[in-house]
């Protein structure tokens, strides 16, 4: 097979554009760059609460943040002799 040539792309694209629609297209455009950036904000985010939770517990060590339900009995298994 060949490889293909710039006039085979620029066909390929005023086929696409065609099809969809200029309009279509840039909409589609924006929703990618949107979820990517948001992909990014998450990511930092993640990062950074990490960071935190690292810097209060010593490693190694999981923490439970969260407060206990008032409804959660806690008790002890006695084991069967």
């Amino acid at each position: 097979m060949g490889s293909f040539s710039i006039w085979h792309w620029l066909i390929v694209l005023l086929i696409v554009v065609m099809v969809f629609g200029t309009k279509k297209l840039k909409n589609i455009g924006s929703d990618l760059g949107g979820a990517v950036k948001g992909f990014k904000d998450g990511m930092k985010e993640g990062a950074s609460s990490d960071e935190q939770a690292g810097a209060n517990a010593p490693a190694g060590q999981v923490t439970n943040t969260t407060a206990a339900d008032k409804t959660t009995i806690d008790v002890q298994a006695k084991q069967k002799s």
